[in-house]
C-alpha cells in the first residue's frame, strides 16, 4: 500500500504531459508483443480529462498514477489504470484498483468490469489474484481483449 502522502483527484489539462509520459513508459513493454501500439497509447487524454472520466494519483505533487474510469448501465467501467516505473513495486496499481471499486460501489454498481489485452499475460494474472473473474474474449478494434469483472459487495 502506498504511503499517506498519496493523492487521488480529477485531472487537469496542465496533467496531459504527465499521464502521456506515463502511459508511454507504462505501455511501451507491450508494443513488441502485441506487434502495436495498446489501446492506452492511443487515447486522447485531454478529451478524457475534459469528459471528467481520469483521476491522477499524486505523492509529493507529482504525478505517478492515473486511473480511467468509464460509466456504463450496470457497472463502471476500469478503462485504463498506469503507474509510472518510479512507483511500480509499491502498491499503487492496487491502490488505484481499490479506488476503482470504491467508486464503483458508492456509484451504486455491485460489478467492476475491464479489459485488457491477451498478451498482458501477468496483469490478467494479477486480476484474477484480486478477484477478478474472466467472463470472455472478443477481437473488438482490432485488439485480443479478455473481459474480467469483480462482484462488488
Amino acid at each position: 500500500m502506498p504511503s499517506a502522502a498519496v493523492h487521488l483527484r480529477l485531472a487537469t489539462p496542465e496533467d496531459v504531459p504527465a499521464i502521456e509520459a506515463i502511459i508511454e513508459a507504462a505501455y511501451a513493454p507491450y508494443v513488441p508483443r502485441m506487434r502495436k501500439k495498446p489501446g492506452p497509447m492511443l487515447d486522447d487524454y485531454a478529451k478524457r480529462i475534459a469528459e471528467g472520466v481520469v483521476q491522477v494519483a499524486t505523492r509529493d505533487g507529482a504525478v505517478e498514477g492515473i486511473l480511467v474510469l468509464l460509466p456504463g448501465d450496470d457497472h463502471l467501467l476500469l478503462d485504463n489504470v498506469a503507474v509510472a516505473p518510479s512507483a511500480q513495486g509499491s502498491g499503487l496499481g492496487r491502490f488505484l484498483i481499490a479506488a476503482a471499486e470504491k467508486a464503483a460501489a458508492g456509484r451504486g454498481h455491485k460489478t467492476l468490469r475491464l479489459y485488457t489485452h491477451e498478451t498482458m499475460t501477468e496483469n490478467i494474472a494479477m486480476y484474477l489474484r484480486l478477484g477478478y473473474a474472466e467472463t470472455h474474449r472478443v477481437t473488438e478494434k482490432g485488439f485480443e481483449r479478455v473481459y474480467l469483472e469483480k462482484r462488488l459487495k
